[in-house]
């Protein structure tokens, strides 16, 4: 257990915080590292995604392997103690990761959307329901969702911000729709990409991509067919396997069974 005093003469971890809680709220991600022994305990160390950071841990090469090892954690929304041991010193960090809520951005007002939104949200997913067709986008529908908007999904989607921690699932089922969207989020960070279809609109998709020079790095972002393979058929069985590689995309799960990671570690 680590007990931290707060006190109004030393500002800084107020201004850390400050710093942290401004970026959140602009839709990125942070760390604050604060060093538990080895080094000035206490001593604090903000790392922003940008790869900007504010404080320092009292050691310039502990710096630099902390912030290097917590970039990996920051991705996967993950809080840790990381010991650390160079030449000089040996110490633990803790690596508080401040992440805005995990979104999940889904375009086209279908049966599926429906049912992803009624999963998502017991899983602390905040959902975005687009669609550009008012009598499929409604409040009925969607009871569960936190925000829905009708309009023209392509422009929608560049007004939203995008994360590591934003999935953008495509269930529409048309292109006027699908590949302005996925040329523009594919520049973006965002943690999760799928597109709801056969494997054959999915090279379909990839191709007029591919022709409008998307670098093929870029394109295997894009899962097509998408969702864990369950074995299931019916909608709310395709929803479940949507929102379990959702979930196993955003930790870095194995996708293999529990049972299996025991029997291989043994």
């Amino acid at each position: 257990m680590f007990i931290e005093p707060l006190s109004a003469a030393h500002s800084q971890p107020f201004d850390l915080y400050t710093a942290l809680k401004s970026h959140i709220d602009k839709g990125n991600s942070g760390a604050l590292l604060t060093c538990l022994d080895g080094a000035p305990t206490g001593a604090k160390l903000l790392l922003l995604d940008n790869g900007h950071t504010l404080g320092s841990l009292g050691d310039p090469t502990l710096d630099q392997e902390v912030c290097k090892a917590a970039r990996s954690h920051m991705a996967q929304g993950l809080s840790r103690t990381l010991s650390f041991t160079l030449p000089h010193t040996t110490a633990r960090v803790f690596v508080e990761v401040h992440t805005p809520p995990a979104t999940l951005i889904i375009v086209g007002a279908s049966h599926v959307a429906m049912l992803l939104v009624q999963m998502a949200r017991p899983v602390g997913f905040h959902t975005i329901v687009i669609d550009s067709r008012p009598r499929f986008a409604t409040p009925e529908r969607f009871p569960a969702t936190d925000t829905l908007l009708v309009g023209m999904p392509s422009e929608i989607v560049q007004t939203l911000p995008l994360s590591p921690v934003t999935a953008v699932i495509l269930v529409a089922h048309d292109y006027k729709y699908d590949l302005p969207i996925l040329r523009h989020i594919l520049s973006s960070p965002v943690g999760y990409i799928g597109v709801l279809g056969s494997r054959r609109r999915g090279e379909g998709l990839l191709k007029f991509l591919r022709e409008d020079g998307v670098p093929e790095e870029a394109l295997r972002r894009i899962r097509v067919p998408i969702g864990l393979d369950l074995g299931g058929r019916s909608a709310p069985e395709i929803a479940l396997a949507i929102l379990a590689e959702v979930v196993s995309a955003r930790y870095g799960g194995s996708n293999l069974p529990l049972s299996q990671q025991r029997q291989d570690a043994e």
